[in-house]
């Protein structure tokens, strides 16, 4: 019996895309990439005639087992609607999009209306399963700190709470729920709203953010309590070394279900 081939659709095409392109199984085609059109023509030229490269969903030519967006919220927001009223099961990178009620029950509708399934990956942290099982019998708190060095914080509205020239040891400049860390820091807000997603809600998960002087890398810690004890994370996460803005662990997270699409079994 021969090994069957899935196709999948990228939605974006940057570095995490680049790096899970570069891992797909043999048996698992990228069959199209959807990307903006100032950058089609340069992405033509470096995938080369295989593969298809769009910049609208209705100029689609094969329809794929599965699309995977790795696009920044915009772009999410720009093709996510028309993927799912094609039915073709849609994950999600860019889960701080979540955050905008409208747009997350827009998408459940659609997803619904088309029975087709949106997959919410966990992105750079361990643990979603944990607090999604968790949170069926109750959980009581989540908090999620995201430490990171100074110089990552720059550029961000912690511009306004962090005195940068005389930090010298972790300190906490937010704390508050995941819907206003999201709308004050859309950049790092995916973890945050996957969190929150999984457990008990963007309103009731308390997010700190920490500037650390003494960090080398990024820390996700996630803390959570509830009828079936307690759960404490730790996440020291490296970038991909293509872009030290991109977690490697979320590119392999979108790999992971791109797997998942031919095995029978499933973890």
């Amino acid at each position: 019996m021969g090994v069957s081939m899935k196709s999948v659709m990228f939605v974006g095409y940057g570095s995490m895309a680049r790096k899970v392109h570069e891992m797909l199984p043999k048996n698992i085609v990228l069959s199209t990439v959807l990307v903006s059109t100032r950058s089609a023509e340069i992405i033509k030229t470096e995938l080369g005639e295989s593969i298809d490269v769009i910049t609208s969903v209705d100029d689609l030519i094969e329809t794929p087992d599965l699309a995977v967006e790795m696009s920044g919220q915009n772009g999410l927001k720009e093709h996510a609607i028309k993927i799912l009223e094609k039915s073709i099961p849609l994950g999600i990178v860019s889960v701080g999009a979540f955050t905008d009620e409208k747009f997350a029950i827009s998408l459940a509708d659609t997803a619904e209306a088309n029975g087709v399934k949106i997959h919410i990956l966990a992105g750079a942290v361990a643990g979603i399963d944990g607090i999604h099982a968790a949170s069926f019998a109750g959980l009581s708190d989540v908090v999620y700190q995201g430490k990171k060095h100074p110089s990552s914080w720059k550029g961000s509205h912690a511009d306004r709470l962090i005195d940068y020239d005389n930090l010298v040891e972790p300190t906490v400049f937010f704390t508050g729920t995941a819907r206003e860390a999201a709308a004050l820091f859309p950049d790092n807000s995916n973890v945050a709203a996957t969190i929150a997603i999984a457990g008990v809600g963007l309103d009731d998960t308390t997010v700190e953010l920490i500037a650390d002087p003494t960090l080398e890398y990024n820390i996700h810690h996630i803390m959570a309590k509830g009828v079936f004890g307690k759960l404490e994370i730790s996440m020291a996460g490296l970038p991909l070394v293509e872009n030290p803005k991109t977690s490697s662990l979320a590119a392999f997270s979108a790999l992971r279900l791109c797997c998942q699409i031919d095995q029978v079994i499933q973890i």
